[in-house]
């Protein structure tokens, strides 16, 4: 339970909020320039008071799940990267070796793995790596056992199943952008972006799944040069953002799509028997292999922390100042940890 802190709230009009943030915005304020309200740091937290939905709430789960405070997505860095290929690789071989159970036992484990995440996820109030990165391996997990199951039980064409996905992944950015506005990760500070954010993720992870699938075995490339093939894709957001102006929004997410196939490509090509253009590793213990690795990365993540952004000192005393910006309404709750 957070102490109470009532003494050190007050509930401010919009002529307030717009005086308390030119005050941090201002070179003059005890902290500088560097407290500008932007949604590259952490600056003061204006919570928003009022009705839950218009925070950013939503409607079931915010009665069961406490309102972020932060940022609740990781600093994009390299380690992001190499955790996120790692999770995609896992969770492609994890899927692949429950399906010995059976739709009922295996997928019943991979809808329990899912919901767990989820739920650890929901429950933390700004960005921790163990929850998040859980939450990702779960939906490598399940993403790749629903794709899967629709091309082995209903049989429809790996081909098929990627054109679907690739629909369901542009109406799920459709659909955010119109809610909110943006696709920034870094806005992710409200339950209904998150929500948004984490229904883009399993659309990506899908998606990927479909299209691995498809290179390798309708176009018969095979797992190597699948994975070699998507290596290049990858590049080529990345060179376009650096050399020719691509939005960053936009490369982020045309890259965070391709990790999925690349992964799974290569963990496919680790695992699966020679007949299949694989090492015959097995699916199990490449699974776990995988699991270890991305266990022993991610508890890094946890303990030095390079991927959160550096919280503002706005009084020199170890005070944070943290920020939630809303379009809507201007009546804010001003609250300072």
């Amino acid at each position: 339970m957070r102490p109470d802190r009532s003494s050190s709230r007050a509930t401010l009009g919009p002529r307030e909020v717009a005086l308390s943030r030119a005050a941090y915005a201002s070179p003059r304020s005890p902290c500088g320039a560097a407290c500008r309200v932007t949604p590259e740091i952490d600056p003061p937290r204006l919570r928003l008071s009022g009705d839950p939905g218009r925070r950013g709430q939503l409607p079931v789960i915010g009665r069961f799940f406490p309102e972020p405070v932060g940022v609740k997505v990781p600093q994009i860095i390299f380690l992001f990267w190499v955790v996120k290929i790692l999770t995609t690789a896992g969770g492609e071989v994890t899927s692949d070796y429950l399906k010995k159970y059976g739709n009922f036992k295996g997928g019943g484990t991979e809808v329990a793995l899912f919901v767990i995440a989820l739920v650890l996820q929901f429950a933390t109030r700004r960005y921790r790596a163990l929850a998040y990165w859980a939450l990702a391996y779960a939906i490598a997990i399940a993403g790749t056992g629903l794709a899967d199951f629709m091309h082995l039980d209903l049989h429809i064409p790996y081909a098929g199943t990627s054109i679907l996905w690739a629909v369901v992944l542009a109406a799920c950015f459709a659909v955010w952008y119109r809610s909110e506005g943006t696709l920034s990760i870094h806005s992710i500070t409200t339950q209904r972006r998150e929500a948004f954010y984490w229904a883009v993720v399993f659309a990506t992870f899908a998606l990927g799944t479909a299209l691995g699938d498809f290179t390798a075995a309708s176009l018969n490339m095979g797992y190597l040069l699948s994975g070699l093939f998507f290596l290049g894709v990858i590049l080529i957001p990345a060179l376009a953002w650096w050399q020719f102006g691509l939005n960053s929004v936009t490369a982020f997410w045309m890259a965070y799509v391709v990790t999925r196939p690349l992964g799974a490509s290569f963990s496919d090509w680790i695992s699966k028997p020679a007949s299949l253009t694989g090492l015959n590793f097995g699916n199990g213990r490449t699974a776990v292999v995988i699991a270890v690795i991305v266990l022993a990365l991610v508890m890094y993540l946890a303990i030095a922390r390079p991927d959160i952004r550096p919280s503002v000192d706005a009084s020199g005393e170890g005070q944070r100042a943290v920020a939630a910006q809303d379009y809507v309404t201007g009546a804010f709750e001003l609250e300072v940890d």
